[in-house]
């Protein structure tokens, strides 16, 4: 499968503006997530763990006890793509 080409900043513009949360951050698409607790948000990261093998996309992430911060590029890509605002959908709606 062919992987998707960087998006333009007006286009990136765009789709921030119907995805809640994000932002553009060091060029890439940024949020941070809160939880009641550590099981909570370990659990949140479980269940995006299997978005991201369904997507063959993988965030860069990190967790500390109640929060997990994601930011996405697509790194062959040099860039935001269209399979970074998929997982960013993905998550929001798991977290929502």
């Amino acid at each position: 499968m062919a992987r998707p080409s960087k998006l333009g900043d007006d286009e990136i513009r765009e789709r921030l503006e119907r995805l809640s949360g994000w932002k553009v951050v060091d060029g890439k698409l940024h949020r941070s997530f809160r939880f009641k607790n550590f099981a909570h948000a370990f659990g949140f990261m479980t269940s995006l763990a299997l978005v991201a093998e369904g997507l063959d996309h993988h965030p860069d992430w990190s967790n500390v006890y109640n929060r997990v911060v994601i930011d996405l590029s697509t790194h062959d890509a040099g860039g935001i793509t269209e399979l970074d605002f998929k997982f960013a959908e993905a998550a929001n709606r798991l977290y929502d």
